[in-house]
């Protein structure tokens, strides 16, 4: 049924290996070459990296061993057993000294001089003879804002003027070119940066407007302004400074002016306006335990030319007037003014609490003290620099700083006894009340030529540099020594002495 049968071989002829060949040659084209010398560099790294990772402990056995095999010094166990007891006992004896209590280590380069570093001025400004009359450092301690106006003599009510800001860490800086120059259609007569924004300045103009500009803008600066309204102060404005407002984190405006108003605004960005939130007037039949103002002639009103808040209570603030007398007053005060109304679209309150012993001409400046609650200083006409409590009417101490004016007065922010005023003879004088001589402990002539220095403002953020304003339209950025920077051993508890003294 089945039969075997030979066939014919076939063959076919293997082509994989040519296949594969060409396939190899395919991808051979494709592939580029691989650099890998960044791979070589890199045992290099950890090779370095293990020779800093040798055990502690072997290195503690290394100098241990070091130590036992080096031969003891000839004689010093003995020198050592001798010594022992004295040493001792000395050091007993040094733990209960008192000797080198409240002694301070500064290991710091001391500074000796006073220098000065910058001279700023705006040429435009001083061809036309205006003044620097208030000066303000940012909240970042690098720009100086100064106001240009006029405190002598001039047409105060049409003349121009502006708001000038230098930094003084820009790269280059040019103590005659600006980085902004904002110009103002009054003289501007006080100026304030805002305490946490870098960018507003509020600023008080002669003509009694209140304006808050934003130097980030590249258009218009103004942010907002009181306009001329019946709320709007009706005399100049000598004195802006921005005060915690009622919403938490908000901050308003303070103004205070000649016409005896010293009122609140808040800022509306979006309007472009300052609305007026509250307002004081001081009014001489309200000023307490001061019967012979009372009796004055003339306006009712007391002229406000100068203002001091308190960094220990918001609720506080310290006036100064025209007439020589400071007043300590209270934000939360509710007797209402003895004032005629005048428009103003709020109810005016009388803040004066306490008067103190006044003085024979008007008071130019006041400043609390940053390391005391209750101490105060105010500078006016009368060439003094009085030292008061809040606790009492008269001054614990009154300095003679010039035979002219005074027009400012700051505490320093670093240290507790020291104070600076500046002179109607162009100099700044600084006194340390911890020496014995009621001299001042430094003088600095702003080189003016004699003209007055009208205000001055230490740098919270950058101790050692104070910023003077002057007649002839320069402000000088002074380097201050070491000396007049550094506190000293038991300051601060000096100056609680002092603070505890009853005035004679």
């Amino acid at each position: 049924m089945f039969t075997d049968e030979t066939l014919d071989a076939l063959g076919v002829e293997s082509l994989w290996r040519k296949s594969q060949q060409l396939a190899q040659e395919s991808r051979g084209c494709q592939t580029r070459p691989v650099h890998t010398a960044e791979a070589e560099i890199q045992p290099l790294l950890n090779a370095d990296n293990g020779t800093q990772t040798d055990p502690q402990d072997h290195l503690t056995d290394q100098l241990l061993l070091e130590s036992e095999l080096r031969p003891e010094s000839p004689g010093l166990r003995d020198f050592l057993h001798r010594v022992e007891d004295m040493v001792v006992k000395e050091l007993a004896n040094n733990a209960k000294s008192h000797a080198f209590d409240g002694f301070d280590v500064n290991w710091e380069d001391q500074n000796e001089t006073v220098s000065c570093m910058h001279r700023l001025q705006h040429p435009s400004a001083q061809e036309k003879g205006l003044q620097v009359t208030s000066i303000s450092w940012s909240c970042t301690g690098s720009v100086i804002a100064c106001a240009f106006g006029r405190v002598d003599d001039g047409d105060w009510s049409t003349e121009k003027s502006c708001v000038c800001t230098w930094n003084l860490d820009r790269r280059g800086l040019n103590p005659k070119r600006p980085d902004t120059v904002i110009d103002v259609a009054r003289p501007v007569m006080s100026l304030s940066f805002h305490p946490s924004q870098p960018s507003l300045i509020a600023g008080g103009l002669y003509s009694g407007e209140v304006v808050v500009w934003d130097t980030n803008r590249t258009q218009d600066l103004i942010l907002a302004q009181t306009g001329m309204s019946t709320d709007t102060h009706r005399e100049p404005v000598y004195q802006v400074a921005w005060v915690p407002g009622p919403r938490r984190g908000e901050m308003v405006v303070l103004s205070a002016g000649s016409g005896g108003r010293v009122l609140l605004w808040t800022v509306d960005s979006d309007e472009g306006r300052l609305v007026l939130s509250a307002g004081f007037a001081l009014v001489r039949q309200q000023v307490p335990h001061n019967s012979a103002l009372s009796k004055g002639r003339g306006s009712s009103n007391v002229g406000v030319t100068s203002l001091a808040l308190s960094p220990w209570d918001l609720d506080t603030f310290l006036v100064g007037s025209e007439s020589g007398l400071v007043l300590k007053c209270s934000f939360s005060a509710q007797t209402l003014a003895a004032a005629p109304p005048d428009g103003e679209s709020v109810t005016l309150r009388a803040p004066a609490q306490f008067s103190f012993s006044p003085r024979g001409g008007p008071i130019h400046s006041l400043h609390c003290s940053p390391f005391h609650r209750n101490l105060f200083v105010s500078v006016g006409t009368d060439g003094l620099a009085h030292l008061h409590s809040l606790l009492q009417p008269d001054p614990l101490l009154s300095l003679r700083v010039s035979d002219s004016y005074v027009f400012g007065v700051r505490w320093s922010p670093t240290r507790p006894l020291l104070f600076a005023a500046a002179t109607g003879q162009g100099l700044v004088q600084i006194f340390d009340l911890g020496r014995k001589s009621l001299r001042p402990a430094a003088t600095i002539d702003q080189l003016t030529g004699g003209q007055p220095v009208y205000c001055l403002e230490f740098n919270s953020r950058r101790k050692d540099l104070l910023a003077v304003g002057n007649a002839d339209g320069s402000v000088n950025i002074w380097h201050l020594s070491t000396e007049l920077t550094e506190q000293g051993p038991r300051e601060t508890a000096k100056l609680e002495q002092l603070a505890n003294e009853v005035a004679e």
